[in-house]
């Protein structure tokens, strides 16, 4: 198994673009093998790689890490960007959960057939305006960082899905200051800033072409 950090999944986003924020925020160079027909992940499977049948997948300090949290979790901990103490680490984690349900309806809105899609970008809308904005927004109330007084995953997942929802609703953090003046401040950290940068491993938003090679790929999970 290589030395490297080795990241096995599509090229877009999905589960495994958190990752990726992640790493790139702890500095940690890595490779990528983009799964792009159903041979490559039967590959893996006939391997014993992927412990669930499931991706992304992650070969780390030897090991094959699958479950994108357990990654995620290791990732942090690993990198110091998982706080100082058990309390810390249970706000972090509580933060880094609310940012994933926002993620997940986020992406759950590029599978919404086009009839749908206004209802589903208006539930997107409403939902991070009245349930998960404020609460950020009080969490950096006091401080530049959600948790303790360093950089965590929470703080990384908030600038991912902030940047995520203004993709969508350019003006959506208007009345919420203490976000946007975080997002400037994050965005201007070097290892953040080198990951926004063009011809990063940053992925932009699926489209078409990409859930054409994600359907393939995975015929079992979509048939």
């Amino acid at each position: 198994m290589s030395e490297k950090v080795v990241l096995h999944y599509f090229n877009g986003r999905g589960k495994m673009e958190s990752i990726r924020w992640l790493l790139a925020a702890a500095g940690v160079e890595f490779e990528e093998v983009f799964l792009t027909k159903r041979e490559h992940y039967e590959k893996l499977v006939n391997d014993g790689a992927l412990m669930f049948q499931q991706v992304p997948l992650v070969e780390i300090d030897g090991m094959q890490l699958v479950q994108s949290r357990a990654i995620l979790n290791y990732i942090a901990g690993k990198y110091n960007l998982y706080g100082k103490d058990l309390k810390e680490r249970a706000l972090i984690d509580m933060y880094s959960e609310g940012t994933n349900d926002l993620m997940e309806l986020i992406s759950m809105s590029f599978l919404t057939p086009p009839e749908n899609k206004q209802k589903s970008l208006d539930n997107i809308e409403q939902k991070a305006k009245e349930r998960f904005l404020p609460v950020f927004e009080k969490g950096l109330a006091n401080s530049h960082f959600l948790v303790g007084n360093q950089l965590s995953r929470a703080d990384v997942h908030l600038l991912e899905v902030s940047l995520m929802l203004q993709e969508l609703f350019p003006t959506i953090l208007s009345t919420f200051p203490k976000i946007q003046a975080f997002q400037e401040k994050t965005k201007a950290l070097p290892r953040i800033s080198k990951f926004l940068q063009p011809g990063s491993a940053r992925k932009p938003p699926p489209d078409e072409a990409l859930m054409k090679v994600a359907k393939e790929v995975l015929s079992h999970v979509f048939k």
